[in-house]
């Protein structure tokens, strides 16, 4: 991280609305070996008590910069069970009660992605800062009303996925940076399966294989090739009826299968395709996998993630200098795809910007967007947004 990514801890917890906190917020003083206990933490509640809760609220109940203040969801019998299970102090059946109950700074919001923009925005105007699993909004144009409203409020927005904080990515980024592929020319990410049935809203409308699946790859290849300049893409529906555990048998509105291609900068041009009519021998986890799902071309070499970006355990290189190819990185480390919300709670205590930034959320939603826009028009789609780049 350099030097620019770094602000005063004043600043920084002006920006997430707590300047009145600092007190709360101490700074970490001592050596390395030290820093794994601050003196105090950032109290966290979390909205969404459902099938993604059950891999954030461990990894937030072990954080040593995480005090799990209240968890909430509109089915209150999943609140109370998580409540108990991670030793919650506070449970409630509604955001509105949740909002008015036990003071906490950071809102970890895990519920339907139709939802989020509604609830990121009602928690932003009472006073929180937030934390979204993606997308951080349903429309590019929300997602920049949200940014502008945490700005005016003096309060911070970060939204999912947090693959940009994997040694992978970090390794792929570093090996770009330093020239080792040479020029580089394109890239291809693919990420699929036969579709979750547990809850219908993954194929309503505001769902979709794009917010759900090919987030991901969209926010690694943005993240280590740099903003998209245009899109140009195709999605359909190949599966027209599905059966949920939760609402029957339904229609499917949203995609279950998508192409995009990517401009970026230099003439590199990308491709991601995503969908939820993927069989894979390894399922929805990938374990066991050994075959890359991310691979990018240069004049000098390529490279390959192997595993999903979200969990990765290895980068395969070759190159005119060492023409077999080598595994890197076959180590994750701590990185898991869940951690992003404690990311954010130690950022908040050490007064560190994250690597993770909501710049380069919105871009990936509007990408999303011009995505669907391609598909309506037929049309290649020119985008508005940037971010920071290079990201590492």
């Amino acid at each position: 991280m350099n030097s620019e990514n770094l602000l005063s801890r004043k600043e920084f917890l002006s920006q997430c609305g707590m300047l009145g906190a600092i007190a709360v917020l101490s700074p970490l003083v001592g050596s390395a070996e030290n820093l794994a206990v601050p003196e105090r933490k950032v109290k966290v509640a979390v909205i969404g008590c459902g099938s993604v809760s059950n891999m954030y609220l461990p990894h937030l109940s072990k954080s040593p910069y995480v005090e799990l203040v209240s968890c909430c969801d509109i089915i209150p019998e999943r609140a109370k069970q998580q409540a108990e299970k991670y030793k919650i102090p506070n449970y409630y059946p509604h955001i509105d009660k949740l909002l008015a109950g036990e003071p906490f700074d950071l809102l970890v919001n895990l519920t339907d992605m139709q939802e989020h923009g509604r609830l990121n925005k009602q928690a932003l105007l009472a006073g929180k800062n937030v934390w979204s699993e993606k997308p951080l909004a349903n429309t590019y144009k929300e997602g920049v009303d949200l940014v502008s409203l945490s700005k005016k409020k003096g309060l911070r927005i970060w939204g999912a996925p947090a693959v940009v904080n994997s040694p992978q990515f970090a390794f792929m980024a570093k090996s770009i940076k330093e020239g080792k592929l040479g020029k580089v020319a394109a890239a291809h990410a693919h990420y699929g399966h036969l579709g979750p049935t547990w809850s219908a809203f993954f194929y309503e409308k505001g769902g979709g294989s794009l917010p759900d699946l090919g987030v991901y790859n969209l926010a690694t290849l943005t993240g280590l090739l740099g903003p998209a300049k245009s899109v140009i893409a195709m999605t359909s529906i190949v599966t027209p009826k599905r059966k949920t555990d939760n609402k029957g048998e339904i229609s499917v509105i949203a995609e279950d299968n998508a192409m995009i291609i990517m401009e970026h900068d230099n003439g590199v041009l990308s491709h991601v395709q995503c969908g939820f009519n993927y069989f894979d021998p390894y399922g929805h986890e990938g374990k066991g996998q050994e075959k890359p799902s991310i691979t990018i071309y240069g004049t000098h070499g390529n490279m390959h993630l192997v595993g999903y970006d979200w969990a990765p355990f290895g980068v395969d290189m070759a190159t005119s200098e060492n023409e077999k190819t080598v595994r890197f990185v076959s180590d994750a480390g701590t990185y898991v795809w869940e951690q992003g919300a404690s990311v954010i709670a130690e950022s908040i205590v050490n007064a560190k910007e994250p690597l993770i930034t909501v710049e380069h959320a919105l871009h990936v939603l509007e990408v999303i967007e011009a995505a669907r826009a391609s598909q309506a028009t037929g049309k290649r789609v020119q985008l508005q947004s940037t971010f920071k780049y290079p990201v590492v």
